[in-house]
């Protein structure tokens, strides 16, 4: 397989696509970014899943760690519970968020609720240096809480006036589009968000080249405006930001900028599952 690093595209005055995929399907999850592919690419965006599935084969995550990212669930369809050592728990409804800033450590799970097909991205994104190893933060937004912009809402950043309620660790954007058939959206960029992406998860696009459902799209590294044309009617989300200037070190369920970083996520993900171990709530090996 070729590694996706060399296959970019040089920059040109017009905002085109460098490079796309379909990822790996397993089961009702498809991998569309992994740290130790795209996610070195399109960094601080560094994981995404794409997850459709009804409720006899959806996924159910048990009680698992992470640390030196933030994880963000965006749920587009049905309900999903969800718990961590922070001490959070509570039901994920239709297009609400999960953000879960792991830092030095924390350990989740969750799982489908209901009998509704359920539809959901999520994203991990990579946390600088003075985050990775900090307390864990947790904040979650209901469908209503989520700002909008025209067809885009605005999960992380800000785009016009609206503003996520969510503080993002660095300068980035993260927005879920909706477009009818043939409606057309422009996104300007911010200043310095080099990094840009789309991945559709519902419809098909049109401009500067088709992208359809299940297929993550990267731009090429610029400045310029990206323009969009619904097919038909289409959801997707886009990621755009200042490029992650640190390296990735990875653990198992970690991404880190230095090995010392991640050493002091691994114990303090040690020393947390020993207390849910304690607790009955987590089983030995």
């Amino acid at each position: 397989m070729m590694n996706p690093l060399a296959s970019r595209i040089t920059p040109t005055a017009r905002r085109t696509i460098a490079l796309r995929t379909r990822g790996r399907r397993h089961g009702p999850v498809t991998r569309l970014v992994s740290p130790s592919d795209l996610g070195g690419l399109i960094k601080p965006f560094v994981f995404l899943d794409l997850f459709d599935a009804d409720p006899a084969e959806a996924p159910r995550f048990g009680w698992h760690p992470h640390s030196g990212i933030a994880t963000l669930t965006l749920l587009l369809q049905g309900q999903s519970a969800y718990e961590e050592t922070t001490g959070v728990k509570g039901v994920l409804a239709a297009g609400a968020v999960e953000w879960m800033q792991a830092g030095g450590g924390v350990w989740h799970t969750s799982g489908i609720v209901g009998t509704d097909r359920i539809l959901g991205l999520q994203l991990w994104v990579a946390l600088p240096p003075a985050l990775e190893n900090a307390a864990a933060v947790s904040r979650y937004l209901a469908a209503a809480e989520v700002p909008s912009d025209g067809p885009a809402r605005v999960v992380l950043g800000r785009l016009g006036a609206a503003v996520s309620p969510i503080g993002a660790p660095s300068d980035m954007n993260y927005l879920d589009v909706r477009l009818g058939a043939g409606e057309r959206w422009r996104y300007e960029p911010p200043a310095g968000h080099t990094v840009a992406w789309i991945a559709v998860y519902r419809g098909r696009l049109t401009g500067p080249d088709a992208i359809a459902a299940g297929e993550l799209a990267v731009f090429d590294d610029g400045a310029a405006a990206i323009d969009l044309e619904a097919a038909e009617a289409t959801g997707f989300v886009l990621g755009s930001a200042v490029p992650h200037p640190h390296d990735l070190v990875m653990g198992y369920y970690s991404v880190h900028t230095t090995q010392r970083a991640l050493a002091a996520g691994e114990a303090e993900i040690e020393r947390l599952g020993a207390s849910l171990y304690a607790a009955g709530k987590l089983r030995a090996g």
